[in-house]
């Protein structure tokens, strides 16, 4: 498998380079050259298999040959091994006013929320590979809340490896903000950005566009830009499949996702592509609603940055969108350099009636707003006792409608307790990971939205002696 750009400017690359590479040297997002097509007896045979053995069957066409099968096999079972559930992705059925719905929990793993099935499997394969090929690698990222604590916890204190996280200073919750600052390694450097996280979004996009910055300092990408954080995700996908359906063929899934930043539900529009049979995917939003907008009219324009209860979705430049135009322009990297021209020049693209017809086949998509947000985890803690955190009720009530329709489960709840007490009361009971995290001491550095500030700042860390 060889990997190319959304732009047309890389040359094809193989499964560890691209790993290795995060964003395209030209600025594009990698993907494959095509997609493996998963066929019905496939299906059936992955239905029944533990998450870890169907991990790894997902992941093999995608790494080919690059990584030895024996050797994948290993870093699967110990990327799931710190998962407090056996079945790492596990179902829930709960109970409501239409009869009941399924969530799909994905915040079993070490910080609670869905980042981790990727960035578990993302920094062990990093740490292998640098073993393996030799090297240092000094990832850059940044998060809105989730990713940074995920991808930290996935690298920190692991050798050949430093790791700089920015996040939007006041614009994550406490819970968050303490998962990443209380990581005292000395690998890892947060850094809160005076800003929104579009402004560190496009700090870390500035410092990888600057190639000789990048091969100088061995930048490395964390964030869903790396394809690897897409292909992990779309594991999850035939696993709930496969749950659901027994290997039933003729039964077509829906999903709600609460997306932001477009990874989690661009990793189920690869997993359909590939075959799996999935009928609807709903795009939910909060009141950054540039994706919902996109699907309602063809038009995706940037607006300024509303900050909700779902802090984790307060985006309005969604980093994967490039992937989807990419496959919506029939992969004519051409024509998908002149949309984002559009963008960059006006702050606005649009598509013909005919693309914006296929746009609507691919997805539907609502926009969700706080006061509904609260009600859903009010409505459903009192039908059935079960808390939801503000990013899962932002999928649940935009498909609420759909009752068979399945959520994906983002976060554990009491990562946003103040939106919880909010709604019903009462706050969470913090799973392990959280527990004690307030009291812990901290470390982060503070600085404003300015690529120079961040050159300069990485550069002074880069300088200091290991260890």
């Amino acid at each position: 498998m060889r990997y190319i750009s959304t732009r047309g400017g890389v040359q094809p690359v193989g499964f560890v380079e691209a790993v290795m590479m995060g964003l395209g040297t030209d600025g594009g997002l990698l993907v494959p050259e095509r997609l493996p097509a998963v066929g019905a007896e496939q299906l059936c045979a992955w239905a029944s298999l533990p998450f870890q053995a169907l991990a790894l069957e997902v992941l093999t066409p995608f790494v080919g040959d690059a990584i030895p099968r024996d050797d994948l096999a290993q870093l699967v079972q110990r990327s799931y091994a710190s998962f407090s559930h056996q079945e790492v992705t596990p179902l829930r059925r709960v109970p409501d006013a239409a009869g009941g719905r399924s969530y799909l929990e994905l915040f079993h793993g070490p910080t609670a929320a869905f980042k981790d099935v990727a960035l578990q499997l993302l920094g062990n394969l990093f740490e292998y590979l640098l073993e393996r090929d030799g090297g240092r690698l000094n990832i850059l990222g940044a998060t809105s809340g989730d990713t940074g604590s995920a991808a930290i916890y996935g690298v920190r204190g692991k050798p050949r490896i430093d790791i700089f996280i920015l996040h939007p200073k006041g614009r994550v919750s406490p819970v968050q903000e303490r998962q990443m600052t209380t990581v005292l390694d000395a690998n890892v450097h947060n850094i809160a950005v005076r800003g929104t996280f579009d402004d560190c979004q496009y700090l870390v996009k500035a410092l990888f566009r600057d190639l000789d910055f990048k091969r100088r300092h061995q930048l490395g990408a964390v964030n869903s830009i790396n394809w690897a954080r897409i292909l992990a995700q779309t594991v999850y996908y035939f696993y709930a499949w496969g749950r659901l359906t027994g290997g039933d063929t003729a039964r077509r899934l829906s999903f709600a996702v609460p997306t932001g930043n477009f990874g989690d539900v661009f990793a189920g529009y690869l997993a359909r592509r590939m075959g799996l049979p999935i009928d609807r995917l709903m795009i939910a939003t909060n009141q950054n609603d540039i994706l919902t907008r996109f699907v309602e009219t063809g038009v995706y324009a940037k607006a300024q940055v509303i900050h909700t209860l779902s802090p984790a979705m307060d985006i309005q430049v969604a980093s994967n969108f490039e992937r989807y135009l990419y496959y919506l322009l029939d992969e004519d990297p051409s024509a998908v350099r002149g949309l984002l021209a559009d963008l960059e020049r006006t702050g606005r693209l649009a598509v013909d009636a005919g693309r914006l017809g296929q746009v609507r086949s691919d997805f539907g998509a609502a926009a969700v707003s706080d006061a509904e947000t609260l009600a859903q985890i009010r409505d459903t803690f009192e039908t059935c006792g079960y808390i939801l955190c503000p990013h899962t009720a932002v999928g649940a009530y935009a498909s609420r409608h759909t009752p068979d329709t399945i959520v994906l489960a983002t976060a554990h709840p009491a990562k946003f307790n103040a939106a919880v007490r909010e709604a019903i009361g009462r706050e969470a009971p913090p799973p392990a990971p959280l527990q004690d995290l307030m009291d812990k001491p901290v470390r982060c550095a503070e600085l404003e939205a300015s690529s120079k500030a961040l050159r300069a700042h990485l550069e002074q860390q880069l300088a200091r002696p290991a260890g």
